[in-house]
């Protein structure tokens, strides 16, 4: 078996297939493993990306996942370890960023890692250690409003600071924007001053590519997606068109949406706008026991030979806070992450194999559903979201093609955008 160059663990599906994305445009072959695999790696990869469900679990269940993707990547021999996390910084107060950022680095023996979720190509940069999203601070981007991870503070360090045992400190621009050596005598000076995590500064991807220089034999990496565009010419590697090659795509077309992010509900307009058959799913009646399931699934069936169908449960903010004050926020969140997944399941079964899922915590419920355990990574859709394909039970043969989206990420006709780059 050959070994794998970089070994990846991602805080949640849709995360994970951002960075799988980015990796393969820089020209490394890529599988994207669902959980932690029980067995040794089976394809020819240059990269494997674990992805896991870690962003909102308890901190005791995220570290001790991410410390068991870490074993088997090193028994793959990972060269470098990366762990990504949201280009929003998704976190409770607690964590998880931090205390699985310090967990891995205790594992791994190392004293010091930088941290950024820079990603300038999807509008996130980081300047004087302040996240901003396009123009606006993180708490003023609508991140302020997210049902389960609230961001209200665009201060990086302040907040990984409270989430971390070791002193953090700042890599600002400045010293980005000086280079490679600049940058690694700013790592020498903050270990020196037993600073253990830094936040680096990057405002444009030549930042990007600046650090990623600079990281070569660094044992772990953490960050957004953006700080894998610069590391694969570490090892060499350089773009190629091979890297995303897919089998070509088949069957029906069909989108599912649990995000409330404002993103996807501008393309949940558009999709609808543009004339498309959509339905939504209100939590109110999955949780007065209203078979929702049947019901989408009979809806859809006559309308899938006509062209894609999206079935969402996509609203705005103060929608979702008024269904989370009748059933709880955590109920309210999984009950319908699990009526979306049983949907996805039956439109594969009716023929679907074109597949659009929106929203991190739907994309795992829906991958885990369809038992998907590896994906190959194609080609971009927008930056940050890839086509995949995978081999599912519920689609034999061919398998399934597959994209997992964050719910910040894409333009307002994403949907119709995905299918028409499959045709």
């Amino acid at each position: 078996m050959k070994k794998i160059l970089l070994g990846c663990i991602a805080d949640d599906f849709t995360g994970a297939t951002d960075l799988a994305n980015n990796l393969v445009r820089a020209g490394l072959r890529v599988v994207q493993a669902m959980g932690v695999p029980a067995q040794p790696l089976d394809a020819d990869a240059d990269a494997v990306v674990v992805a896991l469900k870690s962003r909102t679990l308890p901190v005791d269940e995220a570290i001790a996942q991410s410390l068991a993707a870490l074993r088997w990547l090193q028994a793959q021999g990972a060269q470098q370890i990366y762990f990504k996390y949201c280009s929003t910084f998704d976190s409770t107060a607690q964590g998880n960023i931090g205390p699985v950022a310090e967990a891995l680095m205790d594992a791994l023996g190392t004293d010091f890692t930088i941290a950024t979720p820079a990603f300038p190509d999807n509008q996130r940069t980081v300047f004087k250690g302040h996240l901003f999203v396009g123009d606006v601070l993180l708490n003023e981007s609508g991140m302020q409003n997210h049902p389960l991870t609230p961001m209200t503070d665009a201060n990086l360090v302040r907040v990984l600071q409270g989430q971390c045992r070791r002193p953090v400190g700042l890599i600002d621009y400045k010293v980005v924007a000086q280079g490679e050596a600049a940058i690694r005598t700013r790592i020498d000076q903050l270990r020196a001053q037993g600073v253990g995590l830094a936040v680096v500064d990057a405002i444009s991807n030549d930042d990007l590519l600046r650090l990623g220089a600079a990281l070569s034999g660094m044992p772990l990496v953490t960050g957004g997606s953006g700080v894998a565009i610069g590391l694969p010419a570490n090892f060499g590697i350089a773009p190629s068109s091979t890297a995303s090659a897919l089998p070509r795509a088949t069957g029906l077309q069909a989108v599912v949406s649990g995000s409330c992010s404002l993103a996807t509900n501008r393309q949940v307009l558009a999709f609808i706008q543009a004339g498309r058959p959509a339905l939504g799913v209100d939590a109110l009646q999955i949780a007065a026991g209203v078979d929702v399931t049947t019901q989408a699934l009979a809806w859809a069936a006559p309308l899938l030979s006509q062209g894609p169908v999206l079935i969402y449960s996509t609203a705005d903010a103060n929608a979702v806070k008024a269904v989370q004050a009748q059933l709880g926020v955590e109920e309210a969140g999984a009950m319908v992450e699990r009526t979306l997944a049983a949907i996805a399941l039956g439109l594969v079964a009716l023929g679907v194999r074109q597949l659009v899922v929106a929203g991190g915590e739907t994309s795992g419920a829906c991958v885990q559903a369809l038992n998907i355990t590896q994906m190959k990574i194609g080609p971009q859709i927008d930056p940050g979201v890839p086509w995949c394909h995978a081999q599912a039970d519920a689609a034999p043969g061919a398998g399934l093609h597959l994209t997992l989206k964050s719910g910040n990420f894409g333009a307002d006709d994403f949907f119709s955008k995905a299918f028409a780059l499959l045709a």
